[in-house]
Order: C-alpha cells, then structure tokens, then sequence
C-alpha cells in the first residue's frame, strides 16, 4: 500500500523504488509513514532540505544511507547532495543512537587538558569505541568540536548537561550514574 502511496505521491515508480523501500529502516511502515509525511510537509518548501533533514533525525533518530536515498528520490535531489549534507553537520548521524549520548569535546583547551584520557577509560569501561553504541543501545560515545567551555577544560556533555574539569577517574561513576537510570525503572 504505501508503495502505492509514494508512487502517487511522488510519481516514482520502477524496480528502484521498490528496492529502496524494502531496505531497513524504510521497511518499517511508521518509520516510512513519518518520513512521507515529512516530505510531503516541506519538500516545496525553498531551503526546506535542513528543515526534512531535522525532522527526519528527530522523530526517527538517525539519517541512514536508504533514508537519504529515499529523500533524494522524492525530492529528485542528488543523493550526494543530501549525503552532503548529512556529513557536514556533526550534529546529524547515519546509525542509531544509544538512549543516552556521551560526547568528548576535543576543542583545543579539551584536547590539552586530556580528553584522549577520558575517552579511553569510557571505551574500556564500556567495551566500544568512540563512535559506537553499547549492543544494549544504551550509551553512545561521541566526539565533538568545542563546545564553549574551555575555562572548564576537559568537558563531557551527557545528553544535554555539561561536565567540567574531569579527570579519567571521574568516568565510571558517570558511566554508573547513566545505567543506574534502567536499574531504578
């Protein structure tokens, strides 16, 4: 049905299409129903790509390969565009996240003050790289640029609250701080 949907929709049809909707997570029919949406919301929209691309990571979580081929057949935009896109900006992702994000910042004064360090101890604690997600998709381990802190050099953003001036023994009882959350639920 929803095949359908996008054929009229957006008048694509053919062997591609099909293929396309059939890869994970497009074959998920909420997850494709919220993307069509989306679409169909702004895709006439001048400037509306960043405003799709937006919604699409906030309601779905992440910007796949397939997902942005999709949004470049709809919108009949090169995937290099929309890849481009995605690629530019850190704050958009291509792989599911963890339910909670730890981010490194490796700023200048970060990076002198030892961030090195405290990534190692949270992927050895948590055995996964940076960049990776926990198998239990419950920690995601991030770098990021600087995140205007420096007088509080290293800083460690979990989810949205900051942590300032940490050494690598200060990382476990962080780490345990996150998993206490599922042991209270």
């Amino acid at each position: 049905m929803m095949d359908q949907v996008s054929e009229h929709l957006y008048g694509l049809s053919g062997q591609s299409m099909h293929e396309l909707i059939h890869k994970f997570p497009l074959d998920q029919t909420d997850i494709r129903e919220n993307i069509d949406n989306i679409l169909q919301e702004y895709k006439d929209v001048p400037g509306g790509l960043m405003v799709i691309l937006n919604e699409i990571q906030s309601q779905i979580g992440y910007i796949s390969r397939p997902i942005q081929e999709y949004v470049s057949l709809v919108l009949n935009t090169p995937v290099s565009t929309i890849a481009g896109v995605v690629s530019f900006y850190s704050f958009f992702t291509t792989e599911p996240r963890g339910d909670h994000t730890v981010k490194f910042c490796m700023g200048t004064a970060c990076y002198v003050g030892g961030t090195q360090q405290l990534i190692r101890k949270a992927e050895q604690i948590l055995n996964i790289q940076s960049g990776e997600t926990t198998p239990d998709n419950r920690i995601t381990l991030e770098v990021c640029r600087c995140v205007g802190s420096c007088s509080q050099a290293p800083v460690v953003v979990v989810d949205e609250q900051m942590y300032g001036r940490l050494r690598p023994s200060k990382i476990p009882p962080l780490i345990r701080d996150i998993l206490k959350k599922y042991e209270d639920s």
